[in-house]
């Protein structure tokens, strides 16, 4: 199970996120990494400017939203994370750990557009100390269960691990910690900051995958699949635990094919080292009506398919809802990835459909 050669290598490499501006929080910079990420800036000569509340960015340019949401998403803020209660994180974790908020790809289908609303620019909190020490106490509080933290809940923080740093802290801190485990997924393959972290097998280190039809249409601005397959055998040789999200699992023409495919290409491209603890995660697409108006909006042209009229209405929490597939069309959604799973990775374990 070595890589045979078959997949053609990408024309180009999927260059590190570089931010057209940056924001600081004016107390940032008494703390080391605010201090760190300034001088960054400065080296790579790009616009700096203050601003009193990291969650209050309201001088963007841009003469439209369209214009000013696209800015948005190449502008960095850095500021104190000072809500240290964290949230919960079901199915995957028992608790979001906070690295950043926001994300320089530009996934139709994400749901942090809805989640992030009018604040669609990139934050990254420099009190990281806090935070561990705040994941600390709910370790404490569980004992002696183990406490799982996502990492990745409102952001892809390995896009951003060369300007922060935060992920190896994390990782190191989880490292240590006998009841601490630490999970994050990523569409980047800008792992190599955090290959020789000494993680001793406690962080779970995640490839978000897709069939080629949804990464082509629905993931600007991210690694390509041949990329983030790449990136899973280094981490896998690094000795993390390794796992892929299959998700948004989209029906659309020509589904089965293409989700074949893609257990296939995984199959003949990990090294044997990444199979032998191998997990796998799978969720539907689904959309709510908020969503499905700002996709509209930020992405016009878009290709995703969302027609209440052929989708079942799911209440959630709080009285929001969201359309899914009906029972039918989930149903064999399901069972068809799962055989392939199993028919490709006998020995994988998958941990949700949802």
């Amino acid at each position: 199970m070595t890589n045979t050669g078959l997949m053609a290598p990408p024309a180009r490499d999927t260059s590190v996120f570089v931010p057209e501006l940056v924001y600081f929080e004016p107390d940032a910079l008494h703390y080391p990494k605010g201090q760190k990420i300034h001088e960054w800036a400065k080296q790579q000569g790009l616009p700096i400017r203050m601003t009193t509340s990291h969650n209050r960015i309201t001088d963007l340019p841009g003469e439209t939203d369209l214009e000013k949401y696209r800015i948005a998403k190449r502008t960095l803020v850095v500021g104190i994370r000072k809500t240290l209660k964290f949230d919960q994180s079901k199915p995957s974790a028992e608790y979001a750990i906070p690295v950043a908020t926001g994300c320089m790809a530009h996934c139709h289908y994400c749901y942090l557009q809805t989640t992030l609303g009018k604040k669609p620019y990139v934050r990254v909190y420099v009190n990281t100390d806090d935070i561990l020490q705040q994941a600390r106490r709910y370790i404490e509080e569980r004992a002696p269960e183990v406490t799982r933290f996502e990492a990745a809940c409102t952001s892809d923080p390995v896009g951003l691990e060369h300007i922060s740093g935060s992920l190896k802290e994390y990782i190191e801190f989880m490292g240590k910690e006998p009841l601490g485990r630490l999970r994050f997924v990523t569409k980047f393959h800008h792992v190599e900051p955090l290959l020789d972290a000494k993680h001793n097998k406690h962080t779970r280190f995640r490839f978000s995958v897709n069939a080629d039809y949804v990464i082509k249409n629905f993931e600007p601005a991210t690694s390509s699949f041949y990329e983030r397959i790449q990136a899973a055998g280094k981490v896998a040789h690094a000795g993390y635990p390794l796992g892929f999200i299959i998700a948004p699992i989209i029906w659309h023409e020509g589904w089965e094919d293409g989700y074949a495919e893609l257990l296939a290409k995984l199959k003949e491209t990990l090294p044997l080292e990444a199979v032998s603890d191998l997990t796998f995660e799978l969720i539907q697409h689904r959309f709510t009506k908020t969503a499905k108006n700002i996709i509209e909006q930020r992405y016009p042209k878009t290709k995703l398919e969302m027609d209440e009229a052929k989708r079942k209405y799911k209440w959630g929490k709080y009285g929001q809802g969201k359309y899914v597939y009906p029972d039918e069309q989930a149903q064999a959604l399901r069972e068809f990835i799962t055989e392939q799973i199993f028919s490709n990775f006998p020995e994988a374990q998958i941990d949700y459909f949802t």
